[in-house]
């Protein structure tokens, strides 16, 4: 019984790596999409997204019916309640890279904000959330501590990005048009929240390794009904 649910809970590792492996595809595809007007990839992440959350369903199937049968404790029960955690993150992930995409294909087949700072400063920064994706990939894979730190402190990359994209929306020389006003915003919004969930499964990783709770209240902030408004 015992190696069965071992496996079980490997299982629910391998899952993770999975969806994460999905959900950072999708915002490089997204990045890409953004930045040559791709109508095909911007479709391609639209249609994809419905795969992650297949996954994100079958890792809390999973994890309830361990709850519900092994009755786990200490470490297994932190790795099953971290394993849902993590799933809404990725999801949540997966849906801000599906709403760039959206955004690209919506303006197909001119180029989204395509004037400027304001062009720049968000290629700035799909591609650092692209980074993201790619860390937390690795994250769940390895568990590294070192890597979860830096996670968390490159988010700063992505909030200082966004703060100028709004300068750049109030700055009357930029001459930026009623629609491409919306797309730096909606974008720029996008793009900060996708980095701060990449934050919080840093935050999750750490603490499914050492059990410390130094950044408990750090997570129940983040998935307070306000900040969960866009995904």
């Amino acid at each position: 019984m015992r190696e069965i649910f071992k496996q079980e809970i490997e299982q629910l590792g391998l899952d993770l790596v999975s969806m994460a492996e999905h959900m950072s595809s999708a915002i490089d595809k997204a990045t890409t999409a953004l930045e040559k007007a791709d109508l095909t990839l911007a479709e391609q992440v639209i249609d994809a997204d419905e795969s992650i959350d297949e996954i994100e369903q079958r890792i809390d199937e999973q994890a309830v019916s361990l709850l519900a049968r092994q009755q786990p404790v200490a470490t297994d029960l932190r790795v099953v309640v971290t394993a849902l955690r993590l799933s809404a993150t990725l999801e949540r992930m997966g849906d801000l890279a599906r709403h760039v995409a959206d955004v690209a294909r919506g303006r197909y087949p001119e180029v989204a904000a395509a004037q400027g700072r304001s062009y720049d400063i968000l290629l700035d920064m799909a591609r650092q959330a692209s980074k993201v994706g790619t860390q937390v990939v690795e994250l769940l894979r390895t568990n590294d501590l070192a890597l979860a730190a830096s996670i968390e402190s490159d988010d700063e990359v992505l909030d200082r990005l966004h703060e100028q994209s709004f300068q750049v929306v109030l700055d009357e020389d930029e001459d930026l048009t009623r629609q491409q006003i919306v797309d730096v915003v909606l974008l720029g919004r996008y793009l900060e929240r996708f980095g701060d969930h990449g934050v919080s499964v840093a935050r999750r990783i750490s603490f499914l390794v050492t059990g410390d709770l130094t950044n408990a209240v750090a997570m129940v902030a983040e998935t307070s009904p306000r900040n969960s408004e866009t995904s």
